[in-house]
Parts: C-alpha cells; sequence; structure tokens
C-alpha cells in the first residue's frame, strides 16, 4: 500500500508543465475547424450526391466556356455518377479520415508524435479512396487545391515533430 503521509516529490511542483508550442496550437486550431468543416461538407454531399448528378446529367457542357470545363475534370457527369453510387463508402471513410485528424491534432495538442501518424493517414486516407472509387478523374479542378493544403499541413506539422515526444 502506498504511504499516504510521504511528501511528494519537490521537483514536480518546481516543474513548469510543458506548454503547447505556439505553431502546433494554431495548426491544431485550423485542423479542428477544417476537420468539422469537412465532417458537415462530407454529410452534405452524401445527402446531395443525387441531386448533384441529376443537375449534372442536365447541364449544356457544350455552352460552358472552357475555364469552366478545365474545372470539373475531364468527365464531371460519369465522376458524379461514380460518387453517388459510392456515397456509402466515401462518406464512411471520410467521416473515419477526419476523426483521425481529430484524434492526432489532440495527440499532438498532448505533444504526443504518434500523433503526427495518425493526422498524416487521416490526410492520406481520403485521397487514396477517391481515386480507388473514382478514378483519376478526381485528381482535376478544385481537389488539386485540398491535396496542397493537405500537403502543406503535414508538412507544417512535421516542421515541429521536435517538440513531439
Amino acid at each position: 500500500m502506498a504511504d499516504l503521509n510521504r511528501p511528494a516529490d519537490p521537483k514536480s511542483f518546481l516543474e513548469e508543465p510543458r506548454k503547447i508550442p505556439e505553431m502546433i496550437n494554431v495548426l491544431t486550431i485550423l485542423t479542428f475547424i477544417g476537420s468539422g468543416i469537412g465532417i458537415i461538407s462530407s454529410v452534405w454531399s452524401f445527402t446531395r450526391a443525387k441531386a448533384a448528378y441529376d443537375q449534372l446529367q442536365s447541364l449544356q457542357m457544350d455552352q460552358m466556356p472552357d475555364f469552366a470545363k478545365k474545372l470539373m475534370g475531364a468527365d464531371p457527369v460519369e465522376m458524379a455518377r461514380k460518387a453517388y453510387e459510392s456515397r456509402y463508402p466515401i462518406l464512411l471513410i471520410s467521416l473515419i479520415s477526419y476523426a483521425l485528424c481529430i484524434y492526432g491534432a489532440i495527440q499532438m495538442r498532448q505533444l504526443k508524435k504518434t500523433g503526427f501518424t495518425l493526422y498524416t493517414v487521416g490526410e492520406l486516407l481520403p485521397i487514396v479512396i477517391t481515386f480507388i472509387f473514382l478514378g483519376s478523374a478526381a485528381a482535376g479542378g478544385f481537389a488539386i487545391i485540398g491535396y496542397l493544403i493537405y500537403v502543406v499541413f503535414i508538412v507544417l506539422y512535421a516542421t515541429q515533430l521536435k517538440y513531439l515526444r
């Protein structure tokens, strides 16, 4: 049985608790915000998948300007069809990915290095799954901006690994 009358280690009272480095603090807050928006967006895309597919089918693609066609990718109607057909696994994997990012950010706020690994898996998993379910057509248009943001955040977190144990 532990001796309850024994004084606590005096050094533990003198040490300051480790503070979260400013960059990790900012990155994790942005991760929480981005993941929250991502969860809402995933649920919204799931509920609107059929309507998006129907809307793209009725669009007059030949009347659109060239830059708009490039932003939509090679075959937006086919991609919307695949997204509609795969909406359940895409939603599930998206929610798991965002949960990994949030949990990884929480771990990094606690200065644990495993958080970086979880975060990185959470960021890369949707990219891989998108290519599996939607094909290479998903790599065009606005998706590239999202992928660049993922890479920037991974690199920024990687620069903070020296503070994690």
